[in-house]
């Protein structure tokens, strides 16, 4: 059994220093990977807000949710976060809550008395100072998935809830990798990620060598055909269909801010455009549906793997 957590906890948060006097009885969320790693810590008790959501919660947590308050599907305001009066703002993406964020900056929940944590697999190894989805600067690991967990079960006292937790994620990601590493696949066997597109057509956002996907594809010994360290860059569909990827993930959505956050709409224009239907991942249907939240650096990343992993296993390569 782990140790109690010795109040006050001091950490440093994405460059911040963060001092938590008690574990939180009022937290909200804003981004779905730090809501549903609260959950699977046990925590769904402390949450009383949510927001920022791409896909259907996990299925053991349906009911859960639903009986939590979701103060946005996207974006929330700052007055609607402010307004749960919590103790801690626990925040998936900088960009949401940072010093430019588009909700706010950790300074204005700092001086209502309101800490934030920020996960850290999007600052760590990433600069983000460039605005919108950030830059790489080093590969994304699950090691930073790991830490957010485990500083989290800390800041709650839930140390053992946290130690299962990664131990069942560090399984997973285990037998995803045997069971891509017994299958017989071609040696430069290649992919792409797409995300969406502003308009089907233009040019996609596609993973870049360093986010999640990266990771997805190196452990899978996996070729990423787009070399950008970018974490979603947009290349042209011309790019893509001269690499002429082995296999194409497309991401599946809640969210329609974009004509292509619609699995149909990619699915219908990988089939229909004269230039992306030459692909032989689309002539031999080698497309996975992969969920969008496991696309980013989440615990879901995991899931994604696995996700990969197991299409692979159902593909023939020899045409």
């Amino acid at each position: 059994m782990a140790d109690a957590t010795d109040y006050p906890v001091t950490l440093t948060n994405c460059g911040v220093e963060l001092t938590v006097e008690s574990a939180p009885e009022r937290t909200v969320t804003v981004g779905q990977s730090a809501t549903e790693i609260l959950y699977s810590l046990g925590l769904a008790d402390r949450v009383n807000g949510t927001s920022v959501w791409f896909n259907p919660v996990l299925l053991p947590f349906t009911e859960i949710n639903e009986e939590i308050d979701r103060i946005a599907d996207d974006d929330p305001s700052f007055e609607a976060v402010v307004n749960k009066r919590p103790d801690l703002v626990a925040v998936q993406y900088e960009w949401h809550v940072g010093p430019t964020g588009s909700v706010a900056s950790r300074d204005q929940f700092h001086e209502l008395g309101i800490n934030t944590y920020i996960m850290p697999a999007d600052c760590d190894t990433k600069d983000n100072s460039t605005g919108g989805d950030g830059t790489r600067t080093a590969a994304f690991s699950t090691n930073a998935i790991y830490k957010g967990i485990t500083e989290l079960a800390d800041i709650y006292n839930v140390q053992d809830a946290g130690e299962a937790l990664v131990a069942d994620l560090n399984a997973r990601e285990k037998s995803a990798i045997e069971l891509a590493g017994s299958l017989d696949l071609p040696n430069d066997l290649s992919a792409v990620f797409w995300f969406s597109s502003t308009e089907l057509g233009v040019n996609p956002f596609v993973a870049g060598q360093l986010g999640a996907p990266g990771y997805m594809m190196d452990k899978l010994g996996i070729r990423n055909v787009i070399e950008s360290a970018e974490e979603w860059p947009t290349i042209g569909w011309e790019s893509i269909a001269r690499a002429n990827p082995d296999v194409i993930v497309i991401a599946s959505m809640d969210r329609r801010r974009f004509p292509a956050d619609d699995i149909d709409a990619k699915r219908a224009f990988l089939n229909s455009d004269p230039v992306a239907r030459e692909m032989t991942a689309v002539k031999n249907n080698r497309i996975v549906v992969m969920d969008a939240h496991a696309m980013s650096a989440t615990m879901r990343s995991i899931y994604g793997l696995e996700t990969l992993a197991d299409a692979l296993s159902t593909m023939t390569f020899n045409q």
